[in-house]
């Protein structure tokens, strides 16, 4: 089986940036989350890990915000805002060959830009730098921010090609997908969390009902979960990857001190769809 482990974490930059700012109870939950999303990671044994984030203004701007990105390069540089995430700036290795055969395969059925020049920000270098991962990474980024993002039922498409791509190849691959859950980035709600929302979208997501949000009108998402919540595209494209299955929590906690309903999960992994 090509897919060995189907993952989705937050990646609020003050988990690394003001790790100390919430009170323990808080973050200790994330931060033992995110070592047993580590484990769980390394028992996979992946070749590669394909990480789908959203874009920051990293590479794209209001000129130019493709819906879908796969960046092709054999190497990567980030984070971009490293005093921002108090994360060092390294190297990051990618894989040419399969990114470029990931772009094919899923181009068949969605249409998406390619870059072989992409930065890396906090949404790909926070997670990595937790996990403490030196695997090769084809990155996804998708856009969640600007303009008109891709429908969340597009985005659900965008994981099941990833799917069907993949599992023709003999390397064992990983998916992570970060972002979210609610939070409302540099506006004056900014530490407010939509707390229902996020427990009604990690149910659908743990529970293989995440086409009861395919269909979440984005204003009524924007309204219940602030623009940060269009980040969960970044989960939805992971359970279409994973066949739309069960799941585990490993942590869910609102964060005021981080302004984000911070969840870390993963997925079981739908064989059948091999």
């Amino acid at each position: 089986m090509s897919v060995v482990g189907a993952f989705a974490a937050s990646h609020a930059p003050g988990i690394t940036g003001r790790p100390s700012l919430p009170p323990a109870v808080e973050s200790e939950a994330i931060f033992r989350a995110y070592e047993e999303l580590r484990a769980r990671l390394e028992a996979a044994r992946p070749d590669l890990l394909v990480v789908v984030a959203p874009e920051h203004w990293a590479n794209f701007f209001l000129d130019n915000m493709p819906s879908y990105c796969i960046g092709l390069g054999e190497e990567f540089s980030g984070p971009t805002d490293e005093a921002f995430v108090n994360i060092p700036r390294r190297q990051v290795r990618g894989h040419a060959r399969l990114a470029r055969a990931l772009a094919q395969g899923v181009a068949a059925d969605v249409d998406l830009s390619t870059s072989e020049d992409m930065a890396f920000d906090h949404g790909v270098m926070l997670p990595l730098y937790l996990l403490r991962t030196e695997l090769p990474v084809i990155p996804i980024i998708v856009n969640c921010l600007a303009g008109m993002p891709a429908p969340l039922h597009r985005c659900h498409a965008l994981g099941v090609a990833i799917r069907s791509t993949v599992d023709h190849w003999p390397e064992r691959v990983a998916l992570l997908g970060t972002g979210g859950l609610s939070h409302w980035p540099a506006m004056p709600e900014s530490g407010q969390i939509g707390i229902d929302f996020d427990r009604r979208f990690l149910d659908a997501f743990l529970n293989g009902r995440i086409e009861s949000f395919l269909s979440y009108p984005n204003d009524k998402l924007e309204a219940e979960a602030g623009p940060g919540g269009h980040e969960i595209r970044t989960w939805i494209t992971i359970a279409g990857a994973a066949g739309d299955t069960q799941g585990s929590l490993l942590a869910y906690q609102p964060v005021p001190a981080w302004s984000t309903g911070c969840a870390v999960a993963v997925l079981e992994v739908d064989k059948g769809r091999q």
